[in-house]
Formats: C-alpha cells, sequence, structure tokens
C-alpha cells in the first residue's frame, strides 16, 4: 500500500556514527505498508509479508579494530538516502532469509533502481533474530545482527545466532535485546551495544523537509513504466521456452543476461542449447573478466553464429570452446577462426572409420569389457579416438562406428 500522504520524522540518539545526535527517517507515516514478497525454497513457495517501507538516511561506519586502543568513525555515507524494508518475523531458517534477500535484490535489479551491490554497500541487510519454545507461539527476546553484506554471511550469522540463543535458553539464561556483529573469520556473533527501545528515540516531524504527496495519476504512471519482474521472467523462461528450472533460475540472477539470451533465441530457436552456451561459457567469462554481459565483447548474432557451427557439426563442442575465447572482443567470422586454428570436425567418414579400428585393433580387452556388459569401458575407446584425430571427430559418430565395427 503505497501512502498517498507520508512525512519525514527526527529519530533522536547519540552515537559517534551519528555526529548530529538525529537521524531523519520516516516513523508514524512511512511511505509504504504491507505487501510482501514471494520466495521458493527447496520446490516449496512462500510470501514473506512485510511491515513497511519506509525513506531515511545512512549514519556512518564504526570501525572496531580487533587489539586498537581505539574505533574509528567512517562519515562518507552519513546523509546519503536509503529505502529501508522490514518484513514481518516470518521467515523460519537461514536459508529462508537468504532466499527472501535475493528475491528482494533481483526485484531490485529488475526494476533499475539501485546496482544493488552488497560488497560496496547498495544493500545491507540486518537480520533480527528470535527463538521460539516448541509448542510455543511467542517469540522470545531477539538480537539484531547488523550490517551483513554478502549472502554467505547472512546465512552463517543467522544459523550461529539461532544455535548460541537456544544454548542460552537451555542452559537458563536470558537473551538479552541487543545489537551483534558478525564475525565470519570466526563464524560467531558478538555483542556490539545494547538495543533501544522505540519510545527511546523521542520521534518527533522533521521541521526542515515539507511532507510527501503521491497523487493516483503518478502511481498510475508509474505502474505503466513497470518491467516485468523477477518472477514473471522466471515463468516466461520455464513456459515460453521451456526451460528446465534450474536453467531458468540461473538466468534470472541478471536482467540484461536474460536479454542477451532471448535476443540468441530469436536468431537461434533452440532455448536450451543456446542456455548451454551462456551459462557455461558466457558467465565463466564474464565472472573472471568481472564485467556485464554487454561488456563481453560478442554480440548474441555472433555467439548464435558459433551455436549453430556446433550444431551442423562444423566444429565439436570442446573444441567450439577454444573457438568462443577466440571470438571476444573481435568481429570475425566464426568459419575463419574454425579454420585457422584447425579444429573443424572431420568431415571425411573414412578418417574416423580408419582411426576407430586401430582404436579397437590395439584394445582388445576393452572391447571385451563392452561385451561382458561393461558398458562405461565405451569412454576408454572414445577418448583415445578423438586423441588420435586432434578432438576433431564428432562424438556421436564415434561411438556409432565403435559399435558397428566390433558389433557392441
Amino acid at each position: 500500500d503505497i501512502a498517498p500522504y507520508s512525512k519525514f520524522d527526527r529519530k533522536n540518539y547519540y552515537y559517534p556514527d551519528l555526529p548530529k545526535a538525529y537521524q531523519i527517517s520516516q516513523f508514524d507515516l512511512p511511505i509504504c505498508e504491507n505487501g510482501g514478497v514471494d520466495i521458493r525454497v527447496d520446490g516449496e513457495s512462500r510470501r514473506i509479508p512485510l511491515v513497511r517501507i519506509h525513506i531515511e538516511e545512512d549514519a556512518g561506519k564504526n570501525i572496531h579494530a580487533q587489539g586498537a586502543p581505539h574505533s574509528r568513525v567512517d562519515l562518507n555515507r552519513a546523509g546519503t538516502p536509503l529505502l529501508e524494508i522490514v518484513s514481518q518475523p516470518a521467515i523460519h531458517t537461514s536459508e529462508e532469509t537468504v532466499a527472501y534477500v535475493r528475491a528482494l535484490r533481483m526485484t531490485m535489479l529488475y526494476l533499475g533502481i539501485s546496482d544493488v551491490n552488497m560488497e560496496e554497500g547498495s544493500l545491507r541487510c540486518d537480520c533480527n533474530v528470535s527463538i521460539r519454545p516448541r509448542g510455543s507461539d511467542h517469540l522470545e527476546t531477539r538480537a539484531e545482527i547488523k550490517n551483513l553484506n554478502s549472502f554467505t554471511f547472512i546465512q552463517s550469522a543467522v544459523q550461529v545466532e539461532i544455535s548460541r540463543q537456544i544454548q542460552l535458553r537451555e542452559a537458563g539464561h536470558t537473551i538479552a535485546q541487543e545489537t551483534r556483529l558478525y564475525d565470519p573469520a570466526r563464524n560467531e556473533t558478538r555483542s556490539m551495544r545494547g538495543k533501544e527501545e522505540a519510545h527511546d528515540y523521542r520521534y518527533f516531524p522533521e521541521p526542515d523537509l515539507i511532507p510527501m504527496t503521491i497523487d493516483e495519476a503518478r502511481l498510475s504512471e508509474l505502474r505503466a513504466r513497470m518491467p516485468a519482474l523477477p518472477q514473471d521472467t522466471l515463468d516466461r523462461l520455464l513456459n515460453e521456452h521451456g526451460l528446465p528450472e534450474y536453467d531458468a533460475d540461473i538466468l534470472i540472477q541478471d536482467p540484461e543476461v536474460v536479454g542477451y539470451f532471448e535476443d540468441c533465441v530469436r536468431l537461434f530457436p533452440q532455448a536450451k542449447k543456446v542456455s548451454n552456451w551462456v551459462i557455461n561459457d558466457l558467465f565463466q567469462e564474464m565472472n573472471e573478466r568481472k564485467v556485464s554481459v554487454r561488456d563481453v565483447g560478442l554480440s548474441p548474432e555472433r555467439l548464435v553464429a558459433l551455436i549453430e557451427a556446433v550444431d551442423k557439426k562444423l566444429v565439436s563442442v570442446n573444441n567450439g570452446r577454444e573457438v568462443f575465447k577466440k571470438m571476444i572482443g573481435n568481429e570475425r567470422a566464426v568459419k575463419e577462426i574454425i579454420d585457422e586454428s584447425g579444429v573443424g570436425l572431420i568431415s571425411d567418414d573414412s578418417v574416423i572409420r580408419t582411426a576407430v579400428q586401430e582404436v579397437l585393433d590395439n584394445n582388445a580387452p576393452i572391447v571385451e569389457q563392452i561385451r561382458g556388459g561393461k558398458e562405461q569401458a565405451i569412454n576408454s575407446l572414445i577418448g583415445q579416438v578423438m586423441k588420435a584425430t586432434r578432438g576433431k571427430a564428432e562424438a556421436g559418430q564415434v561411438v556409432g562406428l565403435i559399435r558397428e565395427l566390433r558389433g557392441l
């Protein structure tokens, strides 16, 4: 629910990361309330309900170096506007926590409102953890883990905090309401400061900022400009393109990659073959060079030209991967690179037949193993033929000839 009228407030407290002793935030009239985030864990779908979304300013960052006689305060982000999204206490496991943050991250990425780079601080997560005795509907005192900046840290921190609280209660101790930090080196959470109660903040309306009003015409305009969101895109990849769920889940992590993939499919309408090259080869290139798909230096048209060459058996898949590397950052024709590299598949059946016959003649014991039912032994023969032909024989043809020449 988007509020037609919302205002800013001052949240008053003193801490070194907030030297002016108040933070501009939203208290009783946030910009959004309710709503939810759909997640999927272990094949099960759930909606995590939201409490609110509000705008506030960022604080600084306290740096507590272990063993140092003092702490430092980094004020570079102080005053930067941020959007805080608050969920209901309806997330049950560390796996659900990660799925929830991933879903939020992808939504913001698809909307184009942030690069949501966790390492650079564009997206951060504070996890409030509390436990509930079995059979009870009452959540116990919560502890807040601040500023988790990777999915790995989120999952680990939540899990160790759950374990810590259970151990405390089983030993007869109480759980303090406090703010904690996660130490990945020791895989533990440590107390940072006591948590102030909300009534200690002495909220009052921010006098220097006017309230915000958003009329229905503005909302209608924004809704009309909304792009397809991650769930819509996932449905399209599964239903229109017929991709397996594994492939679709990987592709939707990056909306630019989805666009690239669909450009390829328009040129070569065999989605699974395109997906294999995007996931296995294009992603590897992007990760190694830390670039986006648009900066790889390989247009959809050129990748499709390579896929077609493999599909027409002009080059094997393995040798095609060598060609892929040589295509990056230039406009040379695929056929030219294949010919220059000498990796084109052998088209003369008699050459491959001769190579297969020699391998069979030299490996009679392996042939007998195959006859005896040890089918996997055929891989050894295929490998030897591929080596003899420098990878330029088509694997399916090699298997067919092995079976034909030895009646397997």
